[in-house]
């Protein structure tokens, strides 16, 4: 096919659809905090363990009330008994600390026309998968991981129902949080989103103690020191503990651990103008074909 001006400018202007549809996509970031909800914790969130997350984000503007948008994002879950008030948890004398890297798929459903009003309250829900591994510093204060030792006789023949748990699966994002567009490219917004998952294992702790002779000769010594921590406790008022027969609750597993992420989050608009494909654009002018 012969090309001609007058081929290149429909070309063009087939185009412009695309170009415009640019404007519906962002990218950004996430700064703020993690939190963890498990059997290592008194209350659903215990803010004494608040650590640092960040994340990076893709945002899609299906229309003018609904987003989607994609995210990677990285923090700590930790806590210990040692800071609970209840004597059981502190003579128990547990504690965990694991990385999380989550990646989901939320949607986003805004109160008002973020592009209108240039502000707006919004509420969100979605899927991700993150994987973690916990771990505990023993008394030397070295970093160990809890997982291969399996504490409550995961894998072990003796206890068949107890599989070793999966270090990756599943959450469910929800919560709300509050956009405002600072100007046509960048907008800034807070959330507060909390992670009920699919494990009980986040802290590695949910069911009962083993046999200790059992572990130790499965698992070796590691494996009991890192199972009851009781021995160590110390302090006024306090006095060690031993090794719980077996069947004694250590945690329980009735509910699932939760993690949550909440913090700022920062935009950038790609693509030229205000607004979403369903938004406000300025008209243009059809140029006149001239053959």
């Amino acid at each position: 096919m012969k090309f001609t001006k007058s081929t290149g400018i429909l070309l063009l202007l087939t185009a412009i659809p695309f170009f415009s549809f640019a404007q519906d996509w962002h990218v950004g970031a996430f700064a703020g905090i993690s939190n963890y909800s498990g059997d290592l914790t008194q209350q659903r969130v215990d803010m004494k363990y608040t650590r640092p997350a960040l994340g990076l984000l893709v945002r899609k503007d299906i229309n003018r009330y609904l987003s989607v948008r994609g995210a990677f994002t990285w923090g700590i879950a930790t806590g210990a008994d040692s800071t609970n008030t209840s004597p059981a948890l502190k003579a128990r004398n547990l504690s965990f600390r694991t990385n999380i890297f989550e990646g989901s798929l939320i949607g986003e459903i805004n109160f008002f026309d973020l592009d209108e009003k240039g502000f707006t309250p919004y509420v969100f829900v979605g899927v991700g998968a993150f994987g973690f591994d916990p771990t505990a510093k023993d008394q030397s204060g070295n970093q160990v991981r809890l997982r291969p030792l399996g504490t409550e006789g995961q894998g072990l023949p003796q206890y068949p129902s107890r599989k070793p748990y999966d270090l990756l699966t599943v959450s469910f994002p929800f919560g709300a949080g509050l956009k405002a567009n600072l100007n046509e490219k960048w907008t800034l917004g807070f959330e507060i989103g909390l992670r009920p998952t699919l494990t009980d294992y986040l802290d590695d702790v949910s069911t009962n103690y083993v046999d200790k002779n059992t572990l130790l000769t499965y698992r070796g010594q590691k494996a009991v020191d890192m199972a009851y921590r009781g021995d160590e406790v110390t302090g006024k008022g306090t006095t060690p503990g031993t090794y719980p027969a077996d069947g004694t609750i250590r945690g329980s597993d009735k509910h699932k651990d939760w993690y949550a992420f909440s913090g700022f989050t920062i935009t950038y608009r790609l693509g030229s103008g205000s607004g979403s494909g369903w938004g406000k654009q300025k008209a243009t002018r059809c140029p006149v074909l001239r053959p």
